[in-house]
């Protein structure tokens, strides 16, 4: 029987990806694993792979085709002259009740700001979308004679200009400062700290490991997961008025590559030992740098670390990624004295001494246990 391989949601605020690259055409014979195509997102380049072996029947995308997140992109079979299923044909506009996809992200906090229902708003595609919700409400009339406002556009500066497109990656990083702006209750705040245990705690461990590179970084984040292990609620977002709380630790990562800043994502970082989160870190880090991430690579951060010290920033205030209510803010020492540990905080779930408390086991070197380097809080 013929399989689909569909879009999938890499980013929760993207409702369309351009496909950039084929890497399998019509009647190849593909393994699991193999990449047969590569997306790109509003965060990044990632590789699509089969998801189990067969023939490549029908390739139903382009590439430099914008599609939309599960559409069905090709079809496989386990034979060459398997029949590919026929597309469903339906004029009709599409309705709530047809699809189980449900409203995008975007759409939903529009339904909420307007206090409409789902399933009364009319759209065309697979899934709701914010431009079907501002089409809808700004038709409707308000039985006043009056018509409910579409939300607020930019109005146009006075001084000539060109309006152009933003990238996929301008897009997203669009997109994480309105939710920054529109959903968080979004505050700061620093400490200042001697760095000089954590040059030589990183010193020692790159000695005992022999590595290439000092792993001061790598092993701030790690410290920051073991935070996390033993007091999730940091490791926890708001939604509809409640903490949602995270039953693992994904790490974000930010990572600038030759033009694109990505947040990469070590998924499960919990249930690694300190050398197994450096490792991983910079496999990821080669990845991003070469734009050769993969799905999984910038999906669901739960909990952030940033850190601007290579370019010898002393201070600096992150935006928050979607769904998260921590980002650590790593900066260099001022004319080598104190070193700062910011972060920036979603004050819905988290209070000021809630991330103090954060921020001073953050910037104390743990004691390490020498067999495991595992540390205790």
């Amino acid at each position: 029987m013929a399989f689909p391989l569909r879009i999938p949601r890499i980013n929760n605020n993207d409702d369309f990806v351009k496909l950039l690259k084929l890497h399998a055409a019509e009647g190849d014979r593909v393994k699991t694993g193999d990449c047969v195509a590569q997306i790109e997102t509003d965060k990044a380049v990632v590789d699509l792979e089969a998801e189990k072996e067969g023939f490549l029947l029908k390739v139903l995308c382009e590439e430099n085709e914008r599609v939309p997140v599960g559409e069905v992109m090709m079809w496989f079979g386990d034979r060459a002259d398997e029949p590919v299923p026929e597309p469903i044909k339906n004029d009709e506009p599409v309705t709530a009740n047809r699809t189980a996809l449900g409203p995008t992200a975007k759409a939903r906090a529009l339904i909420k700001r307007y206090g409409l229902e789902s399933d009364v708003v009319p759209y065309q595609s697979e899934r709701l979308t914010a431009a079907d919700v501002e089409a809808y409400v700004a038709g409707r009339d308000t039985g006043s004679g009056e018509h409910q406002p579409a939300p607020a556009r930019d109005e146009r500066p006075s001084v000539p200009g060109i309006l152009q497109e933003l990238s996929p990656d301008e897009h997203g990083m669009l997109g994480t400062v309105a939710w920054h702006r529109d959903r968080a209750a979004a505050t700061y705040l620093e400490v200042e700290y001697d760095q000089g245990p954590w040059e030589q705690h990183a010193e020692e461990f790159m000695q005992r490991h022999q590595l290439m590179m000092s792993p001061l970084i790598p092993l701030l984040a790690y410290r920051l997961v073991e935070i996390a292990a033993g007091a999730p609620k940091i490791n926890a977002t708001i939604v509809d008025g409640r903490r949602y709380q995270y039953d693992r630790i994904n790490l974000g990562f930010t990572v600038q590559g030759v033009e694109t800043l990505y947040l990469t994502v070590i998924q499960n970082a919990e249930k690694l030992d300190p050398l197994e989160f450096v490792q991983s870190l910079g496999e990821i880090q080669r990845r991003a740098i070469a734009r050769k991430l993969k799905p999984e690579d910038v999906r669901g951060a739960t909990i952030a670390f940033s850190s601007m010290a290579r370019w010898n920033v002393s201070r600096h205030i992150p935006i928050l990624p979607p769904h998260t209510s921590l980002i650590v803010a790593h900066a260099a020492p001022r004319n080598k004295g104190a070193a700062v540990m910011g972060a920036s905080y979603d004050h819905r779930v988290l209070s000021g001494f809630d991330v103090i408390e954060v921020l001073e086991k953050l910037t104390r070197v743990p004691q390490t246990q020498p067999e495991d380097e595992k540390s205790a809080i």
